[in-house]
């Protein structure tokens, strides 16, 4: 499926990046936003070169004007992909700091909430296409969504609402013609995995990410969760009881300090 007017943020590296080069095509506008002006711009030239028309704009999603502003001024959009997220766990020795869990929480989900909900309300005044579907909205969450590991505190819990309410929201809105899709991808090849000091099972090119998470948005799934068996081994030990689940955390390093 193409999407004729697609807008992405944490578009400048990873899995946004990803999406971004994979929707970019002739007849194609791309709405594009990060915080890493030059690495934007190469996002920029690479979906150029595949004949798209891209517009950038340098901005931090905790900002809930500006992403209003800015997405209100895209015009009609079939596509967004509240992308931009950022990673920190308690390594091995130090305990979550503060400021690192209201950092995680303020991007993770107020910066998701301040893609989403715009865009919600931006759909809600588009015509629908023929098969009745007026905007698709996908939410990138992760596997660690499924489990409450003392390694990443805030990342877990964060990505657990993200996924939680992405979920249930989608179930509503699906009568107003809007579909929402929780993308859960467990270890992805990005800068954000790239200082993980520990073996990462599963670990997939952005690139194979980004199909799988369109064919699932296309498809109109709420949720896509992959690798299919690193999400059902989350599940599984999600439900074990917590000590145990401490216990097994205790055996790996931990996820570094905030990125």
């Amino acid at each position: 499926m193409i999407f004729p007017v697609v807008l992405i943020t944490g578009a400048s590296s990873g899995i946004g990046r990803a999406l971004a080069i994979a929707c970019a095509r002739p007849g194609v506008t791309l709405h594009l936003g990060g915080r890493d002006a030059a690495r934007l711009a190469e996002t920029e030239a690479a979906c150029r070169a595949r004949g798209a028309e891209v517009h950038t704009r340098v901005f931090d999603v905790t900002d809930a004007a500006g992403m209003a502003d800015w997405i209100a001024a895209a015009g009609r959009l079939d596509l967004v992909v509240a992308n931009a997220g950022i990673s920190g766990g308690t390594g091995r020795a130090q305990a979550e700091t503060a400021a690192q869990t209201r950092a995680i929480f303020a991007v993770n989900v107020d910066g998701m909430l301040n893609t989403v909900l715009p865009a919600i309300e931006a759909m809600r005044a588009q015509a629908p296409d023929a098969s009745g579907v007026r905007g698709r909205i996908a939410v990138i969450t992760s596997i660690a969504a499924f489990i409450a590991t003392p390694g990443a505190p805030a990342y877990c819990a964060a990505k657990a609402a993200a996924d939680h309410w992405t979920v249930a929201t989608a179930a509503n809105l699906r009568r107003d013609g809007i579909l929402l899709t929780s993308v859960c991808p467990g270890f992805i090849r990005t800068p954000m995995t790239a200082g993980n000091p520990y073996r990462m099972p599963g670990l997939m090119d952005a690139d194979r990410a980004a199909a799988i998470i369109l064919r699932g948005v296309a498809a109109g799934r709420r949720r896509v969760v992959f690798p299919w068996w690193m999400g059902l081994l989350a599940r599984v030990i999600g439900q074990l009881p917590p000590r145990i689940v401490a216990g097994l955390a205790t055996r790996a390093p931990g996820k570094p300090p905030l990125r």
